[in-house]
């Protein structure tokens, strides 16, 4: 399976590798400069803390590329009243008696620990195309599971998160 991304995070994306190109890796090559210019490179620690710098750049610009390039796009358009990709939803579970939030997020951003869940998890296949008000069961294999209801969703897309968990 490849990673899933939309449109507007291969943007983000492109967007962070022209910066890393143009600003970050000019920078970087200056302070190799200049740290090479301090003499014995041996015991140098600002040079070798330059070329760590800049091959972790070149490293991360490497990384953005490939996930362009394999990434599987899907749509982050939804109706109206419908879960979506990049959406806020909370939701009542139903055997804790207990409201959680939760950002429905692809497969490349996800992170269960800051609340964004993947479209592929088992709570974010189960909510999809869902409204407010539906009752949803979550399944978690071999048939078993627990209901959720929807409570509220969320359209509105902050960049607070934009290209967290890349």
């Amino acid at each position: 399976m490849n990673n899933q991304l939309t449109q507007s995070d291969i943007k983000k994306m492109e967007e962070e590798i022209e910066h890393r190109k143009l600003v970050v890796r000019k920078q970087a090559l200056e302070d190799v400069k200049e740290a090479r210019a301090h003499g014995d490179l041996s015991e140098n620690f600002e040079y070798y803390a330059a070329k760590k710098f800049k091959n972790a750049n070149e490293s991360r610009i490497r990384f953005l590329e490939r996930m362009i390039k394999t990434a599987e796009v899907i749509s982050d358009e939804s109706a109206s009243d419908e879960v979506g990709v990049n959406n806020r939803v909370e939701v009542y579970l139903e055997e804790e008696d207990e409201t959680e939030s939760y950002k429905i997020v692809t497969t490349m951003r996800q992170n269960s620990l800051e609340g964004l869940i993947s479209t592929e998890s088992p709570m974010g296949k189960a909510l999809m195309g869902h409204k407010v008000g539906d009752r949803v069961f979550v399944e978690i294999g071999n048939g078993g599971g627990y209901y959720v209801v929807i409570r509220t969703i969320d359209k509105t897309e902050g960049d607070e998160e934009a290209l967290r968990g890349f």
